[in-house]
């Protein structure tokens, strides 16, 4: 399996562009999906550089690294399945520092596409939502689980939802009469408790949402992970070895919405004060071809920074995706 024409990176020329990555450097991608990123930076790492691919789930983890080594035969590729809090650890153990970074925060489109992941309300699925199936937690469970307090709470907090307390009241209303197993019912449920906005997103977007946060621990995997690159980052900054990243290594987050931008661009803020460069000016956003080529790149925000002086200049030349 390759990866498919429709299958589109998201800020996929900008970040490999402010990544700077250079031939035969160390590129670590977070979250290798498919390997749309990762593939394109094996292109500009040769033959003589190597790619690191971190994702909780296996057979992302196949797919990314078919693509990668389709796209550039001889790339050294070094697998890591797991949480992307622990490659900072993994790679320690390894041996490796990374040149350049990257995190894109957004899931996977097979996990969307493929109903029986339980990801999506666009077609009936058991109400799953792990990234890793391994896991031992499932949407379906924290429905059935939870109390109306937590469950409102969890809406309110990772869903960003005005209606939670509602929610929250008619999905234990609605377990009395039976579990609530399946990504239609679930949907059909909240909908019942939240009218629609008005702004064309579905009432019941909000709570998968949360749910999906929640099932994976999203939000405690990235402040592990930030807080690793914070405290490697301060080291290099210091003068010192970093456990996983090299000098003047090249560090970027693409996220997609409050939950994941506002960590991430705090723990910026705190290394562009340390002495990092703002190697993103803030944050880049898609241009309209961009959102036009794939719509999920909408709410997309690229923040990247360095630590240190890079050796050679960044390229300007069109990057191929």
């Amino acid at each position: 399996m390759t990866i498919k024409p429709s299958h589109i990176p998201v800020l996929a020329e900008e970040s490999l562009r402010l990544l700077a990555i250079r031939p035969g450097s160390v590129y670590v991608d977070c979250t290798a999906g498919l390997g749309g990123h990762a593939a394109a930076a094996a292109v500009l790492l040769g033959p003589t550089g190597t790619v690191v691919l971190n994702d909780l789930d296996p057979s992302n983890l196949e797919v990314a690294q078919r693509n990668v080594q389709e796209r550039c035969p001889g790339v050294r590729v070094v697998s890591f399945r797991g949480n992307f809090a622990d490659a900072p650890r993994r790679m320690a153990e390894t041996g490796l520092k990374a040149d350049s970074l990257l995190a894109d925060l957004g899931f996977a489109s097979p996990h969307v596409d493929n109903p029986e992941r339980g990801f999506s309300f666009m077609h009936d699925g058991p109400l799953d939502m792990r990234m890793d199936p391994s896991g031992p937690l499932t949407a379906a469970d924290l429905v059935a689980s939870l109390s109306e307090r937590d469950l409102a709470k969890l809406i309110a907090e990772f869903g960003e939802d005005r209606a939670a307390g509602r929610i929250a009241r008619k999905i234990v209303q609605e377990r009395t009469r039976g579990p609530i197993k399946t990504t239609a019912r679930l949907a059909e449920i909240v909908r019942s408790a939240a009218a629609a906005s008005g702004s064309g997103i579905d009432p019941a977007t909000k709570t998968f949402q949360a749910l999906r946060i929640a099932v994976n621990d999203e939000i405690g995997s990235l402040a592990a992970l930030l807080a690793a690159i914070v405290a490697d980052g301060k080291r290099l900054l210091r003068g010192v070895a970093g456990d996983f990243l090299n000098p003047g290594a090249t560090i970027g987050f693409i996220a997609f919405h409050s939950l994941e931008d506002r960590p991430v661009k705090r723990a910026f803020a705190e290394l562009i004060a340390a002495g990092a460069a703002d190697v993103s000016d803030g944050h880049v956003a898609a241009d309209e071809q961009g959102v036009s080529m794939n719509p999920r790149a909408r709410s997309a925000k690229l923040r990247v920074i360095r630590f240190g002086t890079m050796k050679t200049d960044m390229t300007t030349e069109k990057i191929e995706v």
